[in-house]
């Protein structure tokens, strides 16, 4: 699966994730992890020393799998292609290209093709994020002063 391929779980993958989810969120809370698994077949249980971060990266997988979501990782160094840049921020590629052309959203050529770095992207997502809910809260503010009941 490349990056950015979903794929939707199945009604029993969703079962699996939730009772995961469910399992392991009842582990005491430490700022390490070690769980004991027991591999299929196999009466020897094994533990694995998980970082905290990666721990907590699972419990959002497992807890958007348990709730019918696709889920992908990307790397952060990772290059997307147009549509895969557009996909992340949910626009469409010809407006991901003007953001291109117009400096907005940093970008490099490989032959006649665009490629965009995902750190790039989720740096503009959440800039983008942020003045919408600057203007926003303006707005509501305007609202208010004018009694317009927001």
């Amino acid at each position: 699966m490349s990056a950015l391929e979903l794929k939707m779980p199945s009604r029993a993958l969703t079962e699996r994730a939730r009772e995961a989810l469910l399992a392991l969120s009842e582990l005491p809370r430490s700022r390490g992890r070690i769980v004991r698994l027991r591999p299929e077949g196999t009466d020897k249980p094994i533990s694995v020393d998980v970082p905290l971060e990666a721990f907590q990266m699972l419990m959002a997988i497992l807890g958007q799998m348990a709730n019918g979501n696709a889920v992908t990782l990307v790397p952060v160094h990772a290059e997307l292609t147009t549509q895969q840049a557009a996909d992340l921020l949910n626009v469409s590629r010809p407006h991901l290209v003007q953001l291109l052309e117009s400096g907005r959203l940093p970008s490099r050529k490989v032959g006649t093709h665009r490629r965009v770095r995902a750190d790039d992207v989720l740096r503009f997502r959440m800039q983008e994020e942020k003045r919408r809910k600057e203007v926003l809260d303006e707005l509501a503010s305007e609202a208010q002063k004018h009694g317009l009941g927001y």
